[in-house]
């Protein structure tokens, strides 16, 4: 099984930080994957995307172009990447930046208030991991297990005072 995802959204948003989470939690798990951070000159507020690939084989390109999972930060993310996913794919919308709806109705597309759910815990900045809980529940190809061990590789020595506050957030979406 193989499982192609992009992540999109502004810098600042976490992106490439949801991306390393789940890429280690591939590694911890065995898998082969791939990690590959994209993003604009400007480190929050740019652009930043993030491709990841998880998969039983070895990958052979770390280029998601046709994602079976995509998931949209903000609006310009949805309007860039809604067309290349696969179709029988998954979209993950934070519906709490993101007002329209999703135009392809071959794919499952996820409304999730992630930026709203985050603040409401007092961590604005971990929508990210919101939404990333939720893709664990619903995306066969990425499971719920190993989530301690991953967050203690991409959280930093200097901030495991959030290690706690990240496992929260996992759980509040993987509870939606």
């Amino acid at each position: 099984m193989t499982t192609q995802i992009l992540i999109a959204g502004f810098g600042g948003q976490g992106v490439l930080f949801a991306g390393k989470f789940l890429a280690y939690k591939g590694l911890i798990e065995g898998k082969n994957l791939s990690w590959l951070p994209s993003y604009g000159p400007e480190m929050r507020g740019g652009t930043a995307n993030c491709s990841v690939i998880i998969s039983d084989e070895p990958v052979g390109s770390p280029i998601v172009s046709e994602p079976d999972v995509l998931i949209a930060m903000n609006l310009p993310s949805l309007d860039k990447y809604e067309d290349a996913v696969v179709p029988g794919g998954m979209i993950f919308v934070d519906s709490t930046l993101i007002e329209r709806k999703v135009k392809r109705t071959d794919v499952k597309v996820f409304y999730v208030p992630s930026t709203k759910l985050a603040a409401e815990m007092n961590a604005p900045t971990l929508a990210n991991m919101v939404m990333t809980g939720k893709v664990m529940k619903e995306c066969p190809g990425v499971s719920g297990e190993n989530i301690e061990a991953a967050l203690k590789k991409v959280v930093s020595a200097r901030h495991q005072d959030l290690l706690e506050i990240n496992f929260k957030a996992l759980e509040t979406g993987y509870a939606l």
